[in-house]
């Protein structure tokens, strides 16, 4: 099935999806090095470094999934809550590539602020939107750590499919156990250097991680993010000030940083999945990634509801 994604980042739901067995046919992503993490592990796609309000949708008519991440701050309980009136906010640029590309389904992954009473009329107006265009929309908060991520990390999911599709998608079940822990997931990782008191820290972060902050251009560097985040982070051995450049030497005391990698593996990327640029930047693309795991679990039931209709023709009601 073949899928176009936009704001696509670093590639979190792109490799999500692509787990889920769709083929991209394009991905378009306005932040150069963010494009060059994706052409850099993945040289087969078609990555477009473009501006989604001007992105011309007409070419990429008939695809199976539109899908896309857009900008959390308009939405966001960190920031002003501007919503429809933040000049960030992508929701009208999505809807007219919907109307234009008409997929079968549509994803889109956000913060859990699209969820404030305070957008109730912005929800229902993009419902109504979506409605005038023929697809059912709905949306759910998932947490990560529900499809075995090691972190804190809910998300809003809004899934709009095609009327005469609706019936045939259900949501994913979350998994029946909890997690690793932090300890359990990045032991081998603190270990790399032979650090000796990696078996005893690893006992101690016997927690999953707080909710991992990328930061934006204007705001956050290579931290794990504000003041309660850091604490969250020191009660599991953690040094949250910065990250470190490589795993504990062999007699290192103290706290240990995480470095990119461990977080990278913490927000559920595979271990050979690279980052473009230093230590910040990429930090921020790992950082504000939609966890791979938790795109697959939604694709991979939106894939069972588009096959239906492939062998099944539902005949749409009018």
């Amino acid at each position: 099935m073949n899928s176009i994604e936009f704001c696509a980042g670093a590639g979190g739901q792109a490799l999500g999806l692509e787990q889920a067995g769709f083929r991209h046919s394009a991905l378009i992503e306005i932040e150069p090095e963010y494009a060059k993490t994706l052409r850099l592990n993945r040289p087969s796609w078609e990555v477009h470094s473009a501006d989604m309000n001007h992105f011309d949708g007409r070419p990429y008519k008939g695809m199976d999934l539109l899908a896309g991440g857009l900008p959390c701050p308009p939405f966001s309980i960190a920031g002003k809550q501007l919503g429809e009136l933040d000049e960030r906010n992508l929701f009208p640029a999505a809807i007219r590539l919907i109307d234009e590309i008409r997929p079968k389904a549509v994803m889109i992954e956000n913060v859990r602020g699209f969820l404030s009473a305070v957008f109730e009329d912005y929800r229902l107006h993009l419902k109504e939107q979506l409605r005038k265009l023929g697809y059912i929309a709905n949306w759910r908060l998932l947490n990560a750590s529900d499809f075995g991520v090691p972190q804190l990390r809910p998300r809003v999911v809004i899934v709009a499919v095609r009327s005469d599709l609706v019936d045939a998608f259900d949501w994913p079940d979350v998994m029946p156990h909890n997690p690793p822990t932090v300890g359990a997931t990045l032991k081998e990782l603190m270990a790399a250097n032979g650090w000796a008191g990696a078996e005893r820290w690893a006992s101690q972060a016997n927690d999953i991680a707080p909710t991992i902050v990328g930061g934006s251009k204007k705001h956050g560097g290579p931290d794990l993010g504000p003041t309660r985040a850091r604490k969250a982070w020191a009660s599991m051995g953690v040094e949250g000030r910065s990250l470190a450049e490589a795993a504990p030497e062999p007699d290192f005391c103290g706290m240990p940083r995480l470095t990119v990698r461990m977080v990278a593996r913490l927000q559920g990327f595979p271990d050979d999945w690279q980052f473009y640029g230093r230590k910040t930047i990429a930090y921020r693309q790992v950082g504000n990634a939609f966890p791979p795991p938790v795109a697959k679990a939604v694709a991979q039931n939106l894939k069972i509801a588009l096959s239906v209709q492939k062998f099944f023709p539902v005949r749409a009601v009018a």
